[in-house]
């Protein structure tokens, strides 16, 4: 794709890996791109990073017509940069587009823009082990009119922010507290996509859990209120007597490419993994008669999240006596390993830029 470049005139200082956290510092520039019904996609431009500017009635206010997606660069050993599993991400964005209305990319140059300006940002990619380059492509409607109707015109951009290890001091597992009054979304509706309205509903259930000394809530599905579905903002796995358990994707829940890869991972490993209905009154059964062995959330952020404890209906329950079980470990250390270049990409998951 011919992107026209613009550099910035001042170009930031990089904080050090050690300061970064998450979400804090951005890059020079970003991308952006515009859409209008008729004429597809035009003007693709790498800009010098600052405020955008949007029409009081722009849709996107209104009536939340967003989606986004999150990946990262990594730094390998010999100083060459790497993504991991981009075009997934990629068709997960386009299947969010079609949920909510907003027009699609196609794949190939939309993998040709995050190369462009990857490449263009690679100063940003951190160096040490566990940090990345954070990468937020994002689209929304911005009609200048407060009709509602299908967009017709659109923005989509990508952002970067270096971001330090998730893990400052290993891994340590979280308090999750299962969630039984709040929903964060129900089958036919916007669940699997990647849109800012499903974290906003769940917000109110997680300040509540925070207030508990929880870290996320766990939650139920939306019709029946039986079947568990996510942990906070991530995929969730159980292992109950040797078998891997996790929640089939039935449209209500996000299909996480984290959780893709690790029911890759596992059936490589030998596990028996079933993507399946999994009840609360199941895993209240397995807490209680220890045969849950080990449970964990699995996101682009963390990778793997270790489940210390559980709270349901006013009882809290330890799982794995409060540490991280061997199989979760295993699952970090292999896609850690391959992600920052440390282990060999048996997979074929590697989009290697430089």
């Amino acid at each position: 794709m011919d992107i026209k470049i613009t550099l910035t005139k001042e170009p930031k200082v990089i904080p050090p890996d050690s300061e970064l956290g998450f979400g804090k510092y951005f890059s020079d520039h970003m991308f952006v791109m515009d859409y209008e019904a008729g004429k597809g996609w035009m003007n693709a431009r790498i800009v010098p990073f600052g405020n955008i500017t949007l029409h009081p009635a722009s849709t996107v206010l209104h009536y939340g017509s967003e989606i986004f997606e999150g990946l990262k660069a990594y730094r390998r050993a010999d100083g060459g940069v790497q993504l991991f599993r981009p075009m997934e991400n990629i068709r997960r964005m386009n299947r969010s587009a079609e949920r909510m209305c907003l027009p699609e990319i196609d794949e190939n140059e939309a993998l040709d823009i995050l190369e462009q300006f990857v490449k263009l940002e690679e100063r940003w990619v951190p160096k040490s082990f566990g940090s990345s380059l954070y990468l937020r492509p994002y689209m929304f409607g911005n009609d200048e009119s407060l009709g509602v109707h299908t967009v017709n015109h659109a923005t989509f951009m990508i952002i970067a922010s270096p971001s330090g290890s998730y893990y400052k001091e290993g891994i340590n597992p979280v308090k999750i507290m299962i969630e039984s009054e709040d929903v964060r979304t129900v089958r036919g509706g916007t669940g699997y996509a990647k849109c800012g309205g499903n974290y906003a509903a769940s917000n109110r259930a997680g300040e509540r859990a925070n207030k508990k000394g929880y870290s996320q809530v766990l939650w139920l599905d939306g019709v029946e209120r039986k079947y568990i579905e996510e942990v906070g903002a991530m995929n969730v796995m159980f292992k109950v007597n040797g078998e891997i358990i996790t929640p089939e994707l039935t449209g209500s829940i996000l299909p996480g490419i984290t959780r893709k890869s690790c029911i890759e991972v596992l059936k490589k490993l030998g596990y028996k993994v079933s993507e399946r209905l999994f009840s609360i009154d199941e895993l209240k059964e397995a807490l209680q008669n220890g045969t849950l062995e080990e449970a964990w959330g699995c996101g682009t952020a963390a990778v793997v999240s270790p489940i210390g404890k559980l709270m349901y209906e006013d009882v809290e329950y330890e799982v794995n006596g409060g540490k991280i079980g061997e199989v979760t470990q295993k699952l970090y250390d292999i896609l850690t390993g391959i992600q920052w270049g440390t282990r060999e990409d048996e997979f074929g998951w590697i989009h290697k830029l430089s």
